[in-house]
């Protein structure tokens, strides 16, 4: 037996650690030096479906040392998100090396996953795989020096269908609530593509000064409840009592994505960071420059 597996076998003796658990949001790692904790998914067991991730030491490549410093990388420690999150590292200056950058960034997956890597600006880097994460996927990333492990839920993918003025909302393929809602009008249409859940809150003051309309040439300052952020460039989905009556037959907002109370509601408490939501059919363009939350545009 050579001194790896040697090693190998000794961490599985002295740990205890049993492969076949089914993920769940948090994680436990070998710490050893010059070895990466690679998670290990197997389909869940009876009466073990709350078990964590458990993760297997495996030979950690060599990664080149960089000047930036990472100050934060999301998803956070043991977060769970939805199916369209890229991974977001950002330094504390602009990076020069970004080959080198990328290259001291490590990222695991189980199931295994294909994607690449992006930058937003010259001090953010990201990650994402090609197509839409699978349901439940473990993810390790090593950066700065330290490991993150998060996971994926359930694959909850909403649509706005432009032509019937409806939300479809579906959970791992199978339609899960249909919602009334209304998008931009036409002087502000609301662009097709993809877009994904980002920050929120139960109440969200909205200004359109903070994209050039004043309240004089027909803008807005107010506040809504149970926002959710679609785009930087400040699309939500959100309530909105007083389009009740043109939700599911026309469109009357200044581009954000209308609802009921009752479904902006359920909107909020059903899905997560990172859920997708794709626009289609509507008159505005492709949502294709990059704002912030348009990673899957390009």
């Amino acid at each position: 037996m050579s001194r790896r597996s040697r090693l190998f076998a000794t961490l599985l003796v002295t740990t205890g650690l049993v492969v076949g658990l089914a993920p769940a949001a948090s994680a436990q790692s070998v710490a050893v030096p010059g070895l990466e904790s690679a998670p290990v998914w197997a389909p869940p067991l009876p009466g073990l479906a709350s078990q964590p991730i458990l993760t297997i030491p495996v030979p950690a490549p060599s990664r080149p040392a960089i000047d930036a410093v990472v100050t934060s990388v999301y998803p956070t420690r043991d977060e769970t998100v939805g199916v369209a999150q890229p991974v977001m590292i950002r330094f504390d200056r602009p990076v020069a090396d970004r080959a080198r950058a990328e290259a001291a960034v490590g990222i695991r997956t189980a199931p295994a996953v294909e994607g690449r890597f992006y930058w937003v600006g010259d001090a953010e880097l990201r990650w994402r795989p090609h197509e839409f994460w699978p349901a439940n996927t473990s993810v390790t990333v090593w950066a700065g020096g330290r490991e993150n492990v998060f996971r994926t839920g359930d694959a909850i993918v909403s649509t706005y269908d432009d032509a019937t003025h409806l939300v479809t909302v579906t959970r791992n393929g199978q339609v899960v609530r249909t919602m009334r809602a209304s998008a931009g009008r036409d002087a502000y249409p609301t662009h097709n593509g993809v877009y994904y859940n980002g920050w929120r809150a139960r109440e969200v003051r909205m200004d359109s000064s903070t994209w050039g309309l004043s309240r004089t040439a027909g803008g807005y300052d107010t506040t809504v409840r149970d926002g959710v952020r679609l785009s930087y460039d400040g699309i939500f989905i959100h309530s909105a009592p007083w389009s009740v009556a043109d939700q599911g037959v026309r469109n009357v907002s200044h581009g954000c994505i209308n609802l009921s109370p009752e479904d902006a509601a359920w909107y909020y408490d059903n899905t997560r960071n990172g859920d997708p939501f794709i626009v289609v059919g509507g008159p505005g363009r492709q949502f294709g420059a990059f704002d912030g939350q348009g990673d899957w545009n390009y």
